[in-house]
């Protein structure tokens, strides 16, 4: 028996690990539970080097190469990668595996080689950080993939071109501090455009006639959608009024019962632009924190005394599904539901424009039902697995049925008769409906059905007429946008966020009411924009764009002839809009009456990175600045101005004399008082009445919704900008 010396276990510390370097510290605690003490992971923080931002950084000369850099700050770091690829056997690249961790892993090996070119340096990559997922990576390494880390350098330079001429050209015609984008400059286009078709609407009045109609004891709603053979068309009361004379003491018969049952196919797993959208319109989420949350889950949180990645990789196009996935999940579907498992494995086809480059999301392990990890997860971690898995599990089930049971009415004689109609539809076969709760559609709640025979003779109880406007087209929402750009390819599933969080802090675009609008300053950018690059910020230009960079990852094309196609006509365009081009500079700023309280000067309204707000006309002499007030405090007659939480940075409206004042409301002020006890109006949306105007005081019922308020927020959460 060998016996333990103190030399061969010093020999044995001495051994040198595997360097597996990731891009975060979150993932990198997953890793290191799964691969054990040979390995030592540590994370990148995303970008080490990159190009600079204080200058170009391309050499147009030169085959439009990029002069790249370390990320300022982030030297300290990438030397102790350096030093920790010295002390290894080996070092594996596990960032991302899309154009951007590519570019990263690409700039790593180039940093650790030109330091010790004797480690030998490999690319791995995965789909799901779980323990066969890194362990199958890590057995298999690979080569970086120049295609893709040319396609990232391609889409680098050209934003950089773009950015970097039109930005300066803002600054010099309308004010400092402005940037325009490839991308988020055609995304603001739409925004616009969209606002100019919402303004120019105008809405027209129409009525509808609903009828409770009596049979023993029992009532049923109907609406009129016959009136002598015809779609009626009731422009006004009197219209409405009219019929209801000619018909309310006609005779009422069942003229008609038809049944129809429907099939109701399952959805595919969630792409990153689904996921984004159903997010928003089921649970109010941006698309940012919607893929922050998505982030945590991918990779990876603690399960009582293991830690997990619970979803697959968050940033894909496809709806495709691994082989072993679905093996899994048919397995579950058998065990849990057995009459809902199909013959075989359903399939989904995918976009033409997607790249296909990972699966669909979906929970890396089924078995983990929500109900199952629940008491691990934050509220919001909880709400978007649970409709992740929902949607996955349910894309692998059976067909749901529905049965509609639809009740004509006839009512009144001839020349003068009209047919009111009742309609209930119920699922008589649940099939994936099964698993759905969060997700669960109104198909599935269903309405009863109305027990009503052909001939049966019923009696008109009450006529309900009701008045509406023809509404215009909305305005985008996160989830709205998206699914535009995903439609028109511009974009891809890494850059939505991006691209609305841009259009956000730059104020070209605000937040109301979870719908996108352009500010003055958007649109002043974005008529500027289009008067003189049209084809730069052409939807259809930027998906081309998008094509022919998807072109050069599949070494398709040659990424210096593509940027140099592009630029020689850029370059001479902005260097002509340059010269001809007339100074928009301080035509935003506004003389007030607001008096500077330091200097006794005229206050000017001026725009700012967060919006507008007061300076002092005395500038630079009297730097003094304020935020400009909306209304009068109704407490203390003080100046209610916008305000914003910590943390997340929410908007609210607050009065100046705090703390001796603490009115606070989340309605936005509007310039206008009250007819009826003169406090100032608040602007309100909701479902019943859309958009409207309502009085703060809540003792005040004009045009006062059941659920307006004045509302109180902690004082102490509150943040000065």
């Amino acid at each position: 028996m060998a016996v333990k010396t103190k030399k061969t276990a010093a020999k044995k510390t001495e051994e040198k690990k595997t360097l597996v370097i990731v891009e975060s510290p979150a993932k990198a605690k997953t890793i290191e539970k799964y691969l054990g003490n040979d390995y030592n992971v540590k994370a990148s923080m995303g970008h080490l080097i990159d190009l600079p931002k204080s200058r170009l950084a391309i050499n147009v000369e030169s085959n439009f190469e990029p002069e790249y850099i370390t990320v300022r700050g982030r030297a300290k770091l990438l030397k102790e990668l350096q030093g920790d690829a010295k002390k290894a056997n080996s070092v594996l690249l596990a960032s991302d595996n899309d154009r951007e961790g590519e570019a990263i892993a690409w700039h790593l090996k180039n940093a650790i080689s030109a330091k010790f070119d004797q480690v030998p340096i490999k690319r791995i990559s995965f789909n799901e950080i779980t323990p066969a997922a890194i362990k199958e990576a890590v057995a298999s390494p690979t080569e970086i993939d120049e295609s893709k880390v040319n396609a990232q350098k391609a889409r680098r330079v050209l934003d950089r071109l773009v950015g970097y001429n039109l930005s300066p050209l803002l600054w010099k015609k309308v004010k400092n501090g402005l940037s325009a984008g490839r991308v988020q400059s055609v995304a603001l286009r739409l925004i616009c455009e969209r606002e100019k078709e919402v303004e120019s609407f105008i809405p027209e009045e129409f009525w509808t006639l609903e009828a409770d109609f009596k049979v023993g004891k029992t009532s049923y709603t109907a609406q009129l959608v016959s009136w002598n053979d015809e779609k009626p068309v009731l422009k006004n009361e009197a219209e409405v009024r009219a019929i209801i004379g000619m018909i309310e003491n006609g005779v009422c018969q069942v003229s008609e019962v038809r049944e129809v049952e429907r099939t109701i196919r399952p959805r595919p797993p969630f792409t990153t632009s689904q996921l984004q959208q159903t997010a928003a319109n089921r649970l109010g989420f941006t698309s940012r924190k919607t893929m922050q949350i998505a982030q945590q889950l991918y990779e990876g949180v603690n399960l009582g005394e293991s830690r997990v990645g619970l979803i697959t990789y968050m940033r894909t196009d496809s709806v495709r599904i691994s082989a072993t996935a679905l093996e899994e999940v048919r397995r579950w579907i058998a065990d849990k539901y057995p009459k809902d498992l199909p013959a075989e494995a359903l399939e989904y086809s995918t976009g033409r424009r997607s790249q296909d480059a990972h699966e669909a999301i979906r929970p890396t392990f089924v078995e983990y039902t929500p109900d199952n990890i629940k008491e691990f997860l934050t509220r919001d971690q909880l709400r978007i697995y649970t409709i992740i898995w929902e949607r996955f599990v349910s894309s692998q089930m059976n067909n749901a049925r529905s049965r509609t049971v639809s009740v004509d009415i006839s009512v009144g004689e001839e020349g003068s008769s009209g047919i009111f109609r009742i309609t209930g539809t119920k699922i008589i076969e649940k099939g994936f409906y099964q698993v759905m709760k969060l997700l669960a559609s109104k198909d599935e709640k269903g309405k009863p059905y109305p027990a009503l025979k052909k001939g049966s003779k019923v009696s008109v109880d009450t006529f309900r007429p009701e008045q509406h406007f023809t509404q215009g087209p909305a305005r985008f929402t996160d989830a709205s946008i998206v699914k535009t750009l995903e439609e028109k390819g511009i974009g891809r599933p890494s850059t939505y966020v991006p691209i609305i969080s841009v259009l956000l802090d730059r104020y070209y675009v605000t937040r109301s009411n979870k719908q996108l609008v352009p500010t003055i300053l958007g649109r002043m950018i974005n008529e500027l924009l289009v008067e003189n690059f049209p084809q730069v910020i052409d939807a259809g230009f930027t998906a081309f764009m998008e094509t022919k960079l998807d072109e050069v990852e599949e070494s398709h094309a040659y990424w210096p002839d593509m940027i140099r196609e592009f630029w020689d006509p850029f370059k001479d365009q902005v260097e002509e809009v340059g010269k001809s081009l007339e100074s928009y500079k301080g035509s935003l700023d506004e003389v007030t009456d607001y008096i500077c309280e330091k200097c006794g000067k005229n206050l000017i309204k001026k725009l700012g990175r967060f919006g507008f707000f007061l300076a002092c006309s005395g500038f630079p002499d009297c730097r003094n600045t304020r935020s400009i007030p909306l209304a009068k405090c109704p407490k203390c007659e003080g100046d209610i101005v916008s305000r914003k939480t910590k943390g997340r940075g929410k908007e609210f409206y607050g009065c100046t004399r705090y703390p001796d004042c603490d009115f606070i409301s989340h309605f936005k002020p509007l310039n206008q008082d009250c007819p009826n006890c003169g406090h100032f109006l608040v602007e309100k949306t909701d479902k019943k009445n859309g958009s409207h105007k309502a009085c703060i005081n809540p003792d005040c019922d004009y045009l006062r919704s059941a659920d307006i308020e004045a509302e109180t927020l902690p004082m102490e959460e509150e943040r000065d900008d």
